[in-house]
């Protein structure tokens, strides 16, 4: 084992050279490569973490840079998972990162939990955060929580040494949710729940300190409040992971048009535009295609489902049915662009005003 890169850690006594051992045969499963997990993921790596693996099926957006740090402007257009493998190995090159550029899913997250220690929610939506916990209790995987709402943040530890699991602190699945896509969020406020949630790690695979289980911190970055609430373990049932999409994950991942437009030059994305041929304004797209919604089953074969597919109509009806035809014939990477044709060609005018 070498110990000059992580001698700062080493010399503690509560890490020592047995704990750097520990570490190095930690095996940690991070779901999800956006904010939260380009914060974790670097120090798990500099701290010696031997083998990560990180989920993600998203593509670097230029407006990801802001809080995404880990990523270049070079990065814009690219794979995240490969990006983060690529910055991970240039910070140590003797880790272990498995990569999965693919969605976190019901069909997958068993298989996958089973491989690791501990799994990070590095989400943004809800129903992703429920299926990691009845997936990490079924597999017996505690998972670290972390979420972001404009500058209040919320870490916890569910499902550790069978404490209390996500559904004890949140039983009901609220549909009225907003990312910080939708709400706006500083790139500080991320780092800092990142870091936490990546501290939480480090605690459960040392066995050292407090680790949050049966307790909620929120941390207020306007104020520097900070309150830990604690809450016990309930009766509240697991779902059936194998049920989870069909009950719980019905539903249709979206895109901003502003956010689709930044990745209208990615070789990585195709545009799929399922508008009656006749309608306008006329959207001109590079890696596009239009086939009307009617006629879409029957032209599949001119989509190519390893790309990820950005699919509008003329105001975000349309192609959500679209999203759901090709879910059903295997397409993983399908998002629809929220208000269509109009907010992109709204952006488009607004664009060209500008200059």
């Amino acid at each position: 084992m070498e110990t000059t890169r992580y001698n700062r850690q080493i010399i503690l006594p509560e890490v020592g050279t047995e704990g750097q051992a520990k570490l190095l045969q930690a095996k940690v499963l991070l779901a999800g490569a956006g904010g939260l997990g380009a914060t974790v993921l670097p120090y798990l790596v500099a701290a010696g973490v031997g083998e990560i693996g990180l989920i993600d099926d998203d593509i670097v957006a230029i407006s990801n840079l802001q809080r995404q740090v880990i990523y270049k402007t070079s990065s814009v257009g690219e794979t995240k998972v490969i990006e983060a493998q690529k910055m991970a190995l240039a910070l140590n090159p003797d880790i272990k990162i498995n990569i999965y550029n693919e969605k976190l899913t019901s069909k997958n997250a068993i298989s996958l939990f089973e491989n690791y220690d501990i799994v990070v929610d590095a989400t943004d939506n809800l129903s992703t955060k429920y299926l990691i916990n009845d997936a990490s209790i079924v597999t017996k995987t505690p998972f670290v929580y972390g979420s972001v709402f404009k500058f209040e943040g919320q870490v916890s530890v569910f499902n550790y040494q069978n404490g209390p699991s996500y559904r004890c602190l949140f039983p009901n699945k609220s549909q009225e949710t907003k990312n910080c896509n939708e709400s706006g969020v500083l790139g500080t406020s991320v780092g800092l729940i990142g870091m936490l949630q990546a501290n939480e790690v480090l605690k459960m695979i040392l066995g050292i300190g407090e680790v949050l289980s049966g307790e909620l911190l929120v941390y207020n970055l306007l104020t520097n409040d900070q309150q830990k609430y604690s809450f016990s373990k309930s009766d509240v049932k697991v779902m059936s992971v194998l049920d989870f999409e069909e009950k719980y994950n019905n539903f249709i991942e979206e895109i901003s048009a502003f956010e689709a437009l930044e990745l209208a030059n990615s070789p990585e994305v195709f545009f799929l535009d399922v508008r009656n041929f006749d309608e306008t304004p006329q959207i001109n797209l590079p890696n596009s295609i239009q086939i009307p919604l009617d006629y879409l089953e029957k032209e599949l074969s001119q989509l190519d489902s390893n790309l990820a597919l950005i699919v509008f109509c003329q105001s975000g009806i349309r192609s959500k049915k679209a999203v759901e035809l090709l879910r059903k014939y295997d397409f993983k990477n399908v998002k629809s662009i929220i208000g269509g044709a109009i907010a992109i060609e709204k952006i488009n005018k607004e664009t060209v005003a500008v200059f």
